[in-house]
């Protein structure tokens, strides 16, 4: 873990006034466990529902497969054509500095199951001594007893989405845990043992209040959360709630309700000592996910699961998305990919300058030019863009129009 900074000081890891691009991050892997209890109404991630006890543990039985045949084929294997590495199996993964696994909710698995998961992680790939593993968590599907195992079993951090903390919002959201909820997980990750908590919200609500959002805000700090990922609920197709909008009027999210509560999460975090390096992540020094700077900065991922998405030097693939279709190609021993694409140089560079942009510390000009000069220009006249020259980087008057701006530079 980095040693902890004030909150004035930048991350040790930002790139200082005129310098160029970074060191490509340490790869990651990325796992993706579909199960849910519901859906929620707003959500259109790849989940199933109603999944019994059996179906998931042939569904873990089903990725330590995957990852067995992904271990042995090496990098060579994945890697675009021509490989710039030897491929086949005398090819060394490099070492991984960091495992996701996400859903769905991972937690409805057993206990002993995700751990004999994320055991098998470590096994078959070279894992960091201080990799950051990282399990995501409904409040109500953890206690003590299961972060532990967990936690013997080498995940040092969970991300727990509690989206809010009044009972109004949740209902809203189709959440079926109750207020107390999260600060509860929180307190249980604590006891196991937990290096890092993090806390999932969701902002921009149709009858939240200014008030209540900040409420939820304080709760979870009083929670003791390390950090926080906020995001503005978004109307998503072929959801529960894009059909209510349509059809009985719902109301849907407001953008400007959305930007003001981005600044008031803003200047309340702030506040409290947490600092922004993301769009829609705060941290206390030193909680910043690695797993995640790692897809900003364009490295490169494993993908085990169903739907799950992965990238490796300009090759990017996604597994079958239906979880019965996932498992019948694993277990016949056949790849569960679903599609591929090679990216160009252009496209990589443009998709630098897409996810860079939306950090603080910004993107180097090296990595993704060129871009539309006389755009960058009045963007830095208008207070938007701040460049130095080498480093381009979105100023606090952009945060909201973060994914806009990147858009007006590209050619």
């Amino acid at each position: 873990m980095r040693p902890a900074l004030s909150a004035a000081e930048p991350a040790a890891d930002a790139p200082a006034p005129g310098e160029g691009a970074r060191p490509a991050p340490a790869p990651g892997i990325y796992v993706h466990v579909p199960f849910c209890a519901h859906r929620c109404g707003y959500c259109n991630f790849a989940v199933a529902v109603g999944a019994d006890v059996g179906l998931r543990r042939r569904y873990v039985d089903g990725v330590l497969a995957q990852l067995a045949t992904v271990a042995e084929a090496g990098p060579g294997a994945i890697a675009p054509r021509p490989a710039p590495c030897v491929a086949g199996p005398s090819s060394a993964w490099p070492v991984f500095g960091s495992a996701f696994v996400g859903g769905g909710t991972p937690t409805l698995l057993d206990p002993a199951d995700l751990a004999r998961l994320l055991s098998g992680l470590g096994e078959a790939l070279p894992l960091a001594t201080d990799a950051e593993v990282t399990v995501e968590a409904n409040p109500e599907t953890v206690d003590e007893a299961s972060l532990a195992a967990l936690a013997a079993a080498g995940c040092n951090r969970v991300s727990i989405g509690a989206q809010a903390f009044e009972r109004a919002t949740l209902a809203f959201l189709d959440r079926r845990h109750d207020p107390e909820a999260p600060a509860r997980a929180v307190a249980a990750a604590r006891c196991a043992g937990m290096a890092s908590v993090s806390l999932d919200l969701i902002y921009g609500v149709p009858g939240q209040s200014p008030e209540q959002w900040e409420a939820g805000l304080d709760a979870a700090l009083e929670a003791g959360a390390d950090h926080l990922s906020c995001y503005a609920l978004t109307l998503e197709r072929n959801t529960p709630y894009a059909r209510a909008v349509a059809l009985d009027g719902v109301p849907a999210p407001d953008e400007d309700v959305a930007a003001a509560r981005m600044a008031a999460a803003d200047e309340r975090l702030r506040r409290a000592g947490l600092r922004r390096y993301e769009v829609s992540n705060w941290a206390r020094p030193g909680h910043e996910s690695v797993h995640n700077r790692m897809y900003w900065r364009g490295g490169d991922y494993l993908a085990l699961g169903a739907a799950a998405h992965g990238h490796w030097q300009g090759r990017r693939w996604w597994n079958l998305r239906p979880t019965r279709r996932y498992l019948a190609r694993v277990e016949a021993g056949r790849s569960p990919m679903g599609g591929q694409e090679i990216l160009d140089e252009p496209t990589r560079r443009a998709e630098r300058l897409l996810l860079g942009l939306r950090t603080v510390e910004g993107v180097a000009r090296e990595e993704v030019g060129p871009i539309d000069e006389e755009a960058a220009a009045a963007l830095v006249v208008s207070g938007l863009l701040a460049d130095d020259g080498a480093v381009l980087r979105i100023t606090e008057s952009g945060w909201a129009l973060a994914d806009g701006l990147a858009v007006r530079l590209l050619p």
